[in-house]
C-alpha cells in the first residue's frame, strides 16, 4: 500500500514554488502509484493556529505523481472558498498530503469512527429532487471536536442542502467511509530539506524566499 511521505509534501511545495518562478519542478523522489489523494494548504502567522487556505483532491484513484502536482496547484490557487495563495505567503504555509485507502460502504450514517474514518455522503435533495454529495477527510471531525451527528449535518450543508435536516433524511444517506495516511510539512522543513538535498535554499527567479518576500520586493 502506498503511504503519504515527506517526499510527496516536498513535491507539492516544489510545484507551488515552480508555479511562481515559471520553472519546471524537480522530478519527484517517490515512486509512481495509483490512489485517491488530497492536498491541503494551511497558513500560520505569529504563532497562531494554522488556518485553512485550500484543500482539493480526488476521490477517484489516479496516478499520484501527476495528481499531487495538479492538486497542489489547484488547492493553492483555485479553491473557490479562498483567494489564491500568493508567493509572499510561502514561508507561512504548511502542506498536508493525504493518500486515501480502505473504502467501505457504511451500514448507516453513524457507522464510522471519529478521527479514523473520512466520509463521503450521497443523497437526493427532497426540495429540488437533485443528487448531492460531499466529503470530509478523516482528521476534520476530530479537529473540529464534532460528534457523529454534527459531522453528518455539516457534510449535508457542505453538499449544498439548505432544508431542514431530519433523522429520516439522515437515514437515507448513502455513506462511504475511508481511511487515509497523511504527512504534514511546514515551509521551514521544506526549505531545510531543499538545502540539505540540493545545496541551496528555495528560490523564485534566482532570489531566495526570505520572511515572506523576495529581496527587493
Amino acid at each position: 500500500m502506498v503511504v503519504a511521505t515527506e517526499e510527496m509534501a516536498v513535491y507539492c511545495f516544489d510545484a507551488l514554488v515552480s508555479h511562481y518562478s515559471g520553472d519546471q519542478p524537480p522530478p519527484p523522489a517517490f515512486e509512481e502509484g495509483i490512489h485517491p489523494l488530497f492536498v491541503t494548504w494551511k497558513k500560520a502567522t505569529n504563532g497562531s493556529e494554522p488556518r485553512l487556505r485550500g484543500c482539493i483532491g480526488t476521490l477517484e484513484a489516479r496516478q499520484i505523481v501527476t495528481g499531487f502536482k495538479e492538486y497542489a496547484l489547484t488547492s493553492a490557487l483555485r479553491d473557490r472558498r479562498f483567494p489564491p495563495i500568493q508567493s509572499k505567503e510561502l514561508p507561512y504555509l504548511e502542506c498536508t498530503v493525504s493518500i486515501l485507502t480502505e473504502y467501505e460502504t457504511a451500514l448507516n450514517h453513524l457507522d464510522w469512527e471519529v478521527g479514523k474514518h473520512g466520509l463521503i455522503i450521497e443523497f437526493t435533495d427532497p426540495d429540488y429532487n437533485m443528487r448531492r454529495s460531499a466529503t470530509y477527510l478523516p482528521e476534520v471531525a476530530a479537529h473540529e471536536g464534532w460528534t457523529h451527528l454534527e459531522t453528518i449535518d455539516s457534510l449535508m450543508r457542505k453538499a449544498g442542502y439548505n432544508g431542514t435536516i431530519t433523522d429520516s433524511l439522515r437515514k437515507k444517506l448513502r455513506v462511504t467511509r475511508y481511511q487515509s495516511t497523511l504527512y504534514t510539512m511546514h515551509y521551514g522543513e521544506y526549505a531545510a530539506y531543499v538545502k540539505k538535498n540540493r545545496g541551496a535554499a528555495p528560490e523564485i527567479n534566482g532570489a531566495p524566499i526570505i520572511n515572506g518576500f523576495k529581496p527587493g520586493h
